[in-house]
């Protein structure tokens, strides 16, 4: 297959994706006053639908536009297998619990829905490092890690999928499997703890990959590595802060961020594969780090602010009570401070993390400032020249002057 039947084929599996999301999202409304401790709220699955559809239509755009790119498809795949777990899951819960009776296969949904996502969330990892952004391993001797997780993902689904006795998990532990394996669990039990150990060394073996590829690339590939590596450092770092420091204090919150952080690993994808202002990651990337530290740092005085004048004003007057001056007194020292402190986190970023970019600006602002004073021709040619070696580092550079006779014949009037 190529050209347009490929294209249809792809938008035909976003489709797919698109109507089962809608479907669990369907059934999730049906089903809101059901028992599923589970349960996050209509809104929560909503975001989360949202977010997973950002796989397939990335992918469908990657598949339709860089057609041997192997990604565009793995994200098609992944967008139905996310689709079909929903599906089944809002199918099992509303079969089962809201409605009993009414919908056939509760049973079959329910099974589905308790290790489909295995293989759908092990996949990407292990396949996104091993195969970006080009769609190809870094070598050929890297393809029986392809295989490695082929066979760890077979056999921890299917030590899953046949587990004799009651699915694992709330709400469905009360339903027997349908297709369990009688007198296999041991046999089984091991399956599913080497396919584990399999594909989690796979993982471990593609993320060597990609960090060689890095080493490896340059220009335009080096560029779509920090799309990809700049998304999957901004998911994680949301995960812990939310497991951290916000599961307790405010969950949506957590939840929301670590669901818009998660699509972010597909568009970025997508912008890296289809170069769509690939160059902008450099800005990003500044301006994160920036802004992080500096978020940080105003949130450390503001607190360190009220905590200190609270101190002072229990010691001096022994009340208990919190004067709304500590968070004024607060307020206006991060108003005061604000950007000088950007200033100066802006310039040790510069030197820490861009050198390079930081020397050059240094090297041509000085250049800049003799250029003002200075007269004499020889002189301001060697200036050029030097701080053009200094700054673009060329093979070779040279310096044309125009004549001075020219110049006057080109001056003098006609």
């Amino acid at each position: 297959m190529t050209g347009r039947p490929l294209t249809l084929l792809a938008w035909s599996m976003w489709a797919l994706s698109f109507v089962l999301l809608a479907l669990g999202v369907l059934f999730s409304f049906l089903t809101r006053a059901a028992p599923d401790p589970n349960a996050f709220g209509l809104t929560f699955d909503a975001l989360l639908s949202a977010a997973l559809l950002a796989f397939p239509t990335v992918g469908a755009l990657v598949a339709s536009r860089r057609r041997g790119n192997a990604i565009g498809w793995l994200f098609c795949v992944v967008g139905v297998l996310f689709g079909v777990q929903s599906a089944a899951y809002g199918w099992a819960v509303y079969a089962l619990f809201a409605r009993p009776g009414v919908l056939p296969g509760a049973e079959l949904a329910a099974w589905l829905s308790t290790w489909l996502f295995v293989p759908v969330l092990f996949c990407i990892p292990v396949y996104l490092f091993l195969l970006f952004p080009d769609g190809r391993p870094l070598s050929r001797h890297w393809r029986p890690v392809a295989w490695l997780a082929g066979a760890g993902l077979l056999a921890t689904t299917l030590g899953s999928a046949l587990a004799p006795g009651r699915l694992e998990g709330p709400p469905f532990d009360m339903v027997e499997n349908p297709a369990g394996l009688a007198g296999g669990g041991g046999v089984l039990d091991w399956t599913t703890i080497v396919g584990f150990w399999l594909t989690l060394a796979s993982i471990l073996l593609a993320g060597v990959s990609l960090i060689l590829r890095y080493r490896r690339a340059g220009g335009r590939e080096r560029q779509q590595l920090k799309w990809f590596a700049s998304a999957a450092a901004l998911f994680a770092a949301t995960s812990i802060v939310y497991s951290v420091f916000l599961a307790e204090v405010a969950e949506q919150a957590g939840q929301i961020s670590t669901l818009l952080a998660f699509a972010g690993i597909p568009v970025a994808v997508g912008v890296a594969i289809l170069r769509h202002r690939l160059y902008d990651i450099d800005v990003v990337i500044n301006r994160t780090l920036v802004y992080g530290a500096l978020t940080a740092m105003l949130v450390a005085v503001y607190f360190g602010g009220v905590a200190a004048t609270q101190t002072v004003f229990r010691l001096l007057t022994g009340q208990e009570q919190q004067p709304q001056l500590a968070i004024v007194v607060s307020t206006l020292a991060i108003a005061a401070i604000f950007n000088p402190l950007r200033r100066r986190v802006q310039a040790f970023v510069d030197r820490r993390f861009y050198r390079k970019k930081y020397d050059a600006t240094r090297t041509l602002a000085s250049f800049n400032s003799r250029l003002r004073e200075e007269t004499n021709l020889d002189s301001l040619r060697d200036d050029v020249l030097g701080v053009v070696r200094e700054t673009m580092q060329p093979e070779h550079v040279s310096l044309w002057l125009r004549p001075r006779e020219a110049n006057v014949k080109a001056d003098a009037p006609n």
